[in-house]
């Protein structure tokens, strides 16, 4: 690789990270292909709200010339925060905003898809296997049969990364804390109490090892993670094939809590889904191999804190721009690359650890009132 025009990316997974990674190539002039395993971008939700951080993933978008698309997005009033106590009594409310806008996360994949040009992104590419064949170059197989060989290879393929394997033996382990999503559409008309409940922007409800969070997204719905800690097992043995049996016995969880608080796990317009919570170490990190690295939660999976998808574009941009400014000596640009991103990751997972401690831990949640109020913790 000896200048930018002959620099090739090759990018497992079309999540934000990898394509902030492709685009922000593509402003310097460096080609980049996205291999998805998905075989559309419609091909499945996207998940719901996100709140793109002053520090990381606006600075991304920046570097991706998409600050205009990406302000187009935004949700207003969307930061608003609620902390309700079990029967429903407001206990804390913020309206303020925080330099942390909120936008969907299927428009903002959607505004980097749309920034790419035509045959960036091939789907219905699942990849099989990858293999080293020395001198930096590596073969990726997928299930269709096609291969394809680089000289730079990035894996931006979540948490069950096949990239991985080439640079660490760590895999994610459960937390002891899972999610399950539910919904409820046009909320204002055919749940108003529940609507209210929740109000402009986010809702929480915590208990110690449980809680119900919800967020406002458009016309009226409403998104919940509702979290339980508790083994493997004990989920493994709630039957989701029955969603209504499996929200009844989600529910039961939170008995005696106000019902307009449980009517977003009773009465959702959606099969209840359940998001086991996995992690890799918190310092996970590898010795440098040539023409591969990763980004995002292949990366540095961590327990969902806010942090996520701003790090895994953080990670595409600086990765793009350190191979942008080192086209004639790319292990350069990753070694630099790496050496940023490791610490980096690293204390937002400390912060994530400690922040899931705040929501669900013995003492909320009053600990996490004190930190939204500034006061000291207890």
């Amino acid at each position: 690789m000896t200048s930018s025009s002959t620099t090739h990316v090759t990018i497992i997974g079309a999540g934000l990270g990898g394509l902030t990674l492709a685009r922000v190539l593509h402003v310097h002039g460096i080609a980049a292909t996205v291999y998805e395993a998905e075989p559309s971008p419609a091909a499945r939700a996207q998940g719901g709200m996100l709140d793109i951080h002053d520090d990381s993933g606006q600075p991304a978008l920046e570097a991706a010339g998409l600050t205009d698309q990406f302000r187009a997005l935004v949700l207003e009033g969307r930061e608003a925060t609620r902390l309700l106590d079990t029967d429903g009594t407001v206990l804390f409310e913020d309206d303020t905003t925080r330099g942390r806008p909120e936008v969907l996360r299927g428009a903002l994949r959607r505004i980097l898809l749309d920034s790419l040009p035509d045959g960036t992104v091939r789907w219905g590419h699942k990849v099989s296997g990858v293999r080293a064949l020395g001198e930096g170059r590596h073969e990726v197989g997928f299930a269709d049969g096609s291969t394809v060989v680089t000289s730079l290879l990035v894996g931006a393929d979540g948490a069950w990364s096949r990239v991985r394997p080439l640079l660490s033996g760590a895999t994610p382990e459960y937390t002891g804390r899972s999610f399950v999503e539910t919904y409820l559409f046009d909320a204002d008309t055919r749940h108003p109490a529940t609507a209210k409940a929740v109000g402009a922007g986010a809702l929480f409800v915590l208990a110690p090892g449980r809680g119900i969070q919800a967020h406002r997204e458009n016309d009226g719905t409403l998104h919940t993670y509702v979290a339980l800690t508790e083994p493997r097992s004990w989920f493994d043995a709630i039957d989701f094939a029955d969603p209504a049996a499996a929200a009844a016995r989600i529910a039961r969880e939170f008995e005696g809590w106000a019902p307009e608080l449980t009517a977003l796990i009773t009465d959702g317009d959606t099969d209840p889904v359940l998001r086991t919570l996995n992690a890799l170490p918190i310092d996970h990190s590898w010795t440098r191999v040539p023409g591969v690295t990763l980004l995002g939660d292949a990366a540095h999976l961590a327990a969902p804190n806010g942090e996520g998808a701003n790090l895994a574009m953080l990670d595409g941009a600086e990765l793009a721009l350190g191979i942008a400014e080192n086209p004639d000596d790319i292990e350069t640009a990753l070694t630099a690359y790496e050496q940023a991103m490791f610490p980096r990751s690293a204390a937002a997972a400390a912060d994530g650890e400690q922040l899931h401690e705040l929501l669900f831990g013995a003492d909320t949640p009053h600990r996490l009132i004190d930190m939204f109020t500034g006061a000291e913790a207890r």
